[in-house]
């Protein structure tokens, strides 16, 4: 895809997308000291529905009903769209046992399974300056969480259980996105995400407890909107970014994401939220997990 060259414009984009992925789940503990996590991902989804349906409707972009004649389609779509459900639903449920630290460093297993996944699934090739940028990878995240692993590996615990949770949320995106490669050949990104969101407020809703909605203060009504819009906020920049600078520059600014999120947990009071007690090495760690991340997206953008 050509790009506008429109840099400056383009780092912008990326960089909003970074913060707002690096806020998410901030926000979400916010909300998740009133709410249960199933209930504040179906807002999550009803929301992002809700508001891009009349969107697409009044751009006449609403997906071609007859593309979903196709019985192998419709159900790659509806596989997708339950993965991603999935996904949403076991990371919410992995940070509410963790921190926003801890979940936002350990999702970045996703994107590193599906790098590996494409050598297996569409036999991309990985070339050594990305098995070495893995390998920082994987030993960043040893560091980071050295201060857990007796527990994680010694005795189960809830820590350990939601870091498992969120592994499992990793490889669900993973499985996603794979999908959602194929579904692309057929639909355009929006079309798809329209559909995955409906398909995620189906599921969540019955599994949903709306009767502590009274209870919600003010501030967590606005951290749950904004939970809604995030998703939106957050991917259309991530695409408008793509329109103005390579993918490797922006794959490089994203990974960016739980440097900020330990950032502002560790350096600004939270109310209800208890900030990681992070020891140098595992900072050392999340810079790490972070430069193994853009190393082995960059390279792959290269070799």
């Amino acid at each position: 895809m050509t790009v506008t060259g429109r840099w400056k414009l383009g780092v912008l984009l990326a960089l909003s997308t970074a913060t707002m992925w690096g806020v998410l789940p901030i926000a979400l503990k916010g909300v998740m000291e009133t709410l249960d996590p199933l209930t504040t991902t179906f807002f999550r989804f009803s929301l992002a529905a809700v508001l891009i349906t009349p969107y697409l409707s009044l751009s006449n972009r609403l997906p071609n009903r007859a593309k979903f004649r196709s019985p192998k389609l419709a159900l790659q779509m509806v596989f997708a769209g339950s993965l991603l459900a999935a996904n949403y639903g076991l990371y919410i449920m992995g940070l509410e046992k963790t921190s926003p630290e801890a979940a936002q460093v350990m999702i970045q297993v996703a994107p590193m399974l599906l790098l590996l996944a494409g050598v297996w699934v569409f036999k991309e090739k990985f070339s050594a300056f990305q098995w070495l940028g893995f390998l920082c990878f994987f030993t960043g995240l040893l560091l980071f969480f050295s201060h857990h692993i007796g527990h994680i590996f010694v005795s189960v615990n809830t820590y350990g259980i939601g870091l498992l949770t969120i592994i499992l949320a990793a490889v669900c995106w993973t499985g996603y996105a794979i999908v959602q490669k194929f579904l692309l050949m057929e639909f355009n990104s929006e079309e798809t995400m329209l559909v995955f969101y409906w398909i995620g407020a189906l599921v969540f809703w019955p599994l949903s407890d709306f009767s502590l909605l009274p209870e919600l203060s003010a501030m967590q009504w606005g951290l749950l909107a904004f939970c809604g819009f995030n998703t939106l906020i957050a991917y259309g920049s991530f695409a408008e970014a793509m329109v103005h600078v390579e993918a490797s520059r922006v794959s490089a600014i994203i990974a960016l994401t739980p440097l900020l999120t330990v950032g502002i947990v560790q350096l600004i009071p939270i109310p209800g939220i208890a900030a990681e007690q992070l020891q140098l090495i595992s900072i050392i760690g999340a810079v790490m997990v972070v430069c193994g991340s853009i190393t082995t997206a960059v390279a792959k953008k290269t070799a």
